[in-house]
């Protein structure tokens, strides 16, 4: 089949409304064209050093807690074990335990069924190959979407089974490995799990960690009864914050629903933008691998990059997406990649995205350096001041890039495509650029010290670019 593709295959995964964009008989359709992905990639040896599954194609299934996830899941299984291939189910799980089943346990590849912090009534597939390497819109997604629209492919001479696993012990010995356990300080940690997936495991977790743990919305619930669980947007921290401060707590953790994102709140309830998060990750990650590339997203550089190079690291820009950040940091064999929305990459988690292991190191360093998290990242803060991911819903984003770029084009020192649009000048940059998700033209400032010409520019960019607040 060529032709357009139906409007919930994206550019990193399948996300969309159900069942209007997405149903089961697509799920069924989208497993079934998996297991011949996989089997392709077999006959030609991707992977073949970290494949672990015999003569037998596996694939980790996983899902989070939406109300339309186990549905999903079952419909997905069903056209992998039609194709032949063997299911490992391993249930209610966030994003990054199918990455972990997937390169720890040497399958052929991995399905989780989340649609992340979408609303409700959404819900995606999220693909891997062997290695938990990503299956993009680049790297085979619109292939296997064309083949599984088009339909009629035959069932395979052997069907495939179906096995549950709990994959959760393995996964929490893994996370302990990122931390050294007697360095530790009792700290009071706030979690916000909003109802999604990261609940259980944070409570397994806390078993084996000295912290005082402080619950907030651990149980998994579908209904999402308190919203949809999206930290990045402004108007979903106040829970968080709040807890934070009454609890006199050392910092606040919060989730998204299938928790491949933790967005961070110092101990004084303010929310910490996770482009300073980055910095630190990253020289933590140069302490333990001195030298390392350090790869990171475009849309804010001023702080990483003066980090990386004063921790004697080598920073990398990418574009943004995990597909594209895990592929240059398996070209690059960086130790850490981050990226400003809060996904934070491990060369020792599969080059894959966490949003368990950033929280861990960050208590790790508290700890480690008796300091608080507003004193671990204040003057980075102050040094190199941003104005956050700021969201327009426009009418015809190209123009809207046009018009900014005809504006302050001509004074910019220099100007990068690597993501949108790029434009630096001596104390202050921004980048501007379209979602792949959504239909949102995104934009991010950034100056050298200086805070008024931070509003000044943004206001004035906000101007130039119109359209209404996402």
């Amino acid at each position: 089949m060529e032709g357009p593709l139906p409007a919930c295959f994206k550019a990193y995964d399948v996300r969309g409304r159900v069942p209007e964009d997405l149903d089961e008989h697509l799920a069924e359709s989208v497993g079934r064209a998996l297991a011949d992905l996989l089997a392709a990639d077999r006959a030609a040896g991707l992977g073949a050093g970290e494949r672990k599954t015999g003569d037998r194609i596996v694939v980790a299934v996983g899902r989070d807690v939406r109300l339309s996830s186990q549905s999903l899941a079952d419909a997905l299984s069903r056209g992998l074990v039609r194709g032949g291939a063997d299911v490992l189910d391993i249930g209610l799980c966030g994003t990054e335990m199918i990455y972990f089943a997937t390169f720890d346990r040497g399958l052929d590849g991995g399905i989780m069924v989340t649609a992340s912090h979408n609303p409700m009534g959404y819900n995606g597939l999220k693909l891997v190959r062997v290695g938990a390497r990503p299956i993009s819109g680049d790297t085979g997604l619109h292939a296997l979407g064309r083949a599984a629209v088009a339909g009629g492919l035959p069932d395979a001479p052997r069907f495939g089974t179906v096995t549950q696993a709990d994959i959760l012990e393995d996964y929490v010995a893994h996370l302990l490995t990122w931390v050294d356990r007697k360095a530790l300080r009792p700290l009071k940690i706030v979690v916000d799990a909003g109802n999604g997936c990261a609940g259980p495991v944070i409570e397994r977790l806390a078993r084996e960690l000295p912290f005082t743990i402080i619950p907030r919305r651990f149980e998994p619930d579908g209904n999402f009864p308190t919203g949809v669980p999206n930290p990045l947007l402004p108007e979903n921290r106040d829970f968080c914050a709040q807890a934070v401060r009454e609890e006199d707590a050392d910092f606040g953790v919060a989730f998204d629903g299938d928790f491949d994102r933790c967005f961070f709140f110092d101990g004084r309830g303010d929310f910490v933008e996770g482009y300073y998060l980055v910095g630190l990750l990253a020289s933590q990650a140069l302490r333990q691998a001195p030298g390392s590339r350090i790869v990171h997203d475009p849309r804010l550089t001023w702080n990483t990059i003066d980090v990386v190079k004063e921790a004697g690291g080598v920073p990398i820009c990418s574009k943004t997406g995990h597909a594209f950040i895990k592929e240059r940091m398996r070209a690059e064999d960086a130790a850490y990649g981050g990226e400003m929305s809060a996904h934070h990459y491990f060369r020792r988690f599969g080059y894959c995205d966490s949003g368990m292991i950033p929280w861990l190191l960050v208590a790790e360093h508290l700890s480690v350096e008796n300091c608080t998290l507003h004193e671990a990242i204040g003057d980075r803060m102050d040094e190199f001041p941003c104005s956050g991911e700021i969201n327009r819903e426009v009418h015809d984003i190209p123009k809207a890039i046009a018009a900014v770029r005809a504006r302050y084009g001509t004074r910019a020192l220099s100007e990068d495509y690597t993501d949108g649009l790029s434009l630096t000048f001596d104390d202050w940059r921004f980048n501007l650029r379209g979602s792949n998700t959504e239909p949102l033209l995104r934009l991010n400032v950034e100056t050298r010290g200086d805070r008024g010409l931070l509003e000044r520019r943004t206001a004035e960019l906000l101007g130039v670019i119109g359209g209404a607040k996402a």
